[in-house]
């Protein structure tokens, strides 16, 4: 059971005996082989359903797209026999989006003196706002490197210094700070954000977040593909329609112009300023870093479309077949969502099918549910299936279930996320954990694995900062302990670099364009497999005597024992 402080001996005992009586409602664990199989046939349907031109690139817009989405999620949770998911009796919940999609009006004017720079809008620089305006600009606005804005108590961390950035411009760096190992400078320091594994400071979200909370006017990301885990063409698919919740104050409290710059581009930028690029980005790798005044301004500005559009995320629910239990929560989450309509490629083709990302997570929820709801006997706690929408355009969908919980976070156990990590190609020995070591969740991984003779390993990529950029992430800032499983690397009976370089291959040709489609040499027999093995720990959470925690050390650990103690 989740720890909680208890004041006296009548206290202990009452969650002892609390304790007691939820060991005594706890049956046998099923195998995962006596569980019923995922009906890869019928996840490939669904996939090509979802994948399908017709459903066009599913954005979050309302409009043709996302009804058919929404219809299509809903009428197989109905097939399944689910109950509609939302306690107002619907299969669905409303999320206020609005649609921003920003024109810039000139390029991005950088000036020292009488010296006047241009850089070019999307090849060297792009943007974007949140601002619900028809006109967002930055004008002569004063340009602060900041180091990589980020400012950690935890890690007695200031990149700012003091320094009152508002109404400027910061130019800070991607990733978290890369600091070397004492002993061994050719290494990160695992004792300092994470060393190799990028924590949430490292993530452009929070670096964007960070210059509204100091009101800044503006900020520019300096991308480095190594440190960013993407190609600069990925962020160049931010200067389209963009989709963000609708606050009070219609977001003004954001800076004006959000943005990236291209290295080679920064690099330009730093030598008008005269400043070394390369040094000063070693200064900030120390604490002892300051913010630097660049002694330039910048100029930018942006006629923007809007729209505000209610989107939806569609939420199903399989009642836990003990009433006692009956009002906790084990919840499956997948984005359904993705890019509408885009540039075309170099075939012609403007359709983000989004078929790998994220049809067939989505497809993966459902056929988790047509399974589970086959078994005898059922799940002791609810199962909720939560299709959400946004993820795209900033995991929005997930935030809004997390402020707004359709079930009490404090009674959901577990949230276990399927965002594009079923294997595609064949059944594997192993499952990467983005994370690892994170929580519970990932010992109930570790049992149902070791049953279908797989291993567990950790993301071998944690610099990319991937558990922070998707719909799980939503539940871990809440306390909801969090699982992000991606497909294993060690495909049976093919060549050892088999796994790398289909993976490799996704993120140079298909990730976020156009040529994400279904493959007919896709092979589901591992994406079944994997399907099978989520749908056994989301069980095996249901019916457990206890809650999953957290590890000690974690960093949401503290929000969710926050959390508990308010029961």
């Amino acid at each position: 059971m989740t720890k909680r402080p208890v004041a006296t001996a009548l206290a202990l005992a009452l969650v002892f005996a609390a304790s007691c009586d939820r060991m005594k409602v706890a049956p046998k664990s099923l195998s995962v082989a006596d569980m019923p199989n995922v009906d890869a046939a019928a996840a490939l349907a669904d996939i090509k359903k979802l994948a399908s031109d017709e459903f066009e690139g599913r954005s979050p817009d309302g409009g043709k797209g996302e009804q058919l989405t929404v219809q299509y999620l809903t009428d197989q949770f109905k097939a399944i026999g689910l109950q509609p998911g939302n306690p107002d009796g619907t299969w669905t919940q409303k999320v206020p989006l609005v649609s921003i999609t920003g024109e810039a009006t000139g390029p991005l004017v950088v000036k020292k003196g009488a010296q006047t720079k241009q850089f070019k809008v999307k090849d060297e620089f792009v943007a974007f706002s949140r601002r619900v305006a028809e006109d967002v600009k930055i004008e002569n606005s004063e340009l602060v490197f900041a180091g990589y804005g980020v400012q950690a108590e935890n890690f007695n961390w200031d990149d700012f210094k003091g320094v009152d950035v508002k109404g400027k411009t910061i130019v800070v760096l991607v990733n978290d700070p890369q600091i070397p190992l004492a002993s061994d400078p050719k290494e990160l320091d695992p004792a300092v954000f994470g060393g190799k594994a990028m924590t949430y400071f490292g993530r452009w979200t929070y670096k964007y977040d960070k210059a509204a909370e100091l009101g800044a006017a503006g900020c520019i990301i300096v991308h480095e593909t190594e440190y960013a885990g993407y190609g600069f063409n990925v962020v160049q698919g931010f200067a389209g329609e963009r989709f963000n919740l609708v606050t009070p104050d219609k977001n003004m409290g954001t800076p004006a112009i959000q943005s990236w710059m291209s290295i080679d581009a920064t690099r330009e930028l730093f030598k008008m300023a005269g400043q070394d690029f390369d040094a000063l980005k070693a200064k900030a790798q120390t604490r002892d870093f300051k913010p630097v005044p660049l002694g330039l301004t910048a100029s930018f500005g942006m006629k923007q479309k809007m729209k505000e559009v209610q989107s939806q995320n569609v939420i199903a629910k399989l009642p836990g077949s003990d009433p006692s239990l009956a009002n906790e929560y084990v919840v499956y989450s997948a984005h359904w969502d993705h890019f509408g309509f885009g540039d075309p490629d170099k075939t012609g083709d403007k359709i983000y099918n989004g078929a790998a990302d994220n049809a067939s997570g989505t497809a993966g929820i459902i056929a988790i549910a047509r399974a589970m709801k086959t078994m005898t006997p059922g799940p002791k706690r609810s199962v909720l299936f939560l299709a959400v929408t946004g993820e795209e355009q900033g995991l929005l969908g997930s935030e809004y279930y997390a402020k707004f919980p359709l079930y009490p976070l404090d009674k959901t156990l577990a949230n276990i996320n399927v965002d594009d990590n079923l294997p595609m190609w064949g059944r594997t020995k192993d499952i990467i954990v983005i994370g690892l070591g994170a929580s519970d969740l990932d010992d109930y991984l570790r049992d149902a694995a070791n049953e279908q003779g797989r291993t567990l390993k950790p993301d071998a990529e944690p610099e990319k900062g991937f558990y922070y950029r998707s719909d799980h992430f939503n539940f871990a800032k809440v306390g909801v302990p969090a699982l992000d499983t991606d497909d294993g690397l060690d495909y049976v009976d093919k060549p050892a670099d088999f796994g790398k370089k289909k993976k490799d291959e996704y993120t140079s040709t298909n990730y976020h364009q156009p040529s994400d489609q279904v493959d007919p040499a896709w092979d589901l027999a591992g994406y079944a497999e994997q399907a099978k093995l989520l749908m056994a720990v989301g069980y095996r959470v249901a019916n457990a005597a206890t809650f999953p925690e957290w590890k000690p050390g974690n960093e949401f650990r503290a929000v969710r024992e926050q959390s508990l103690k308010k029961q």
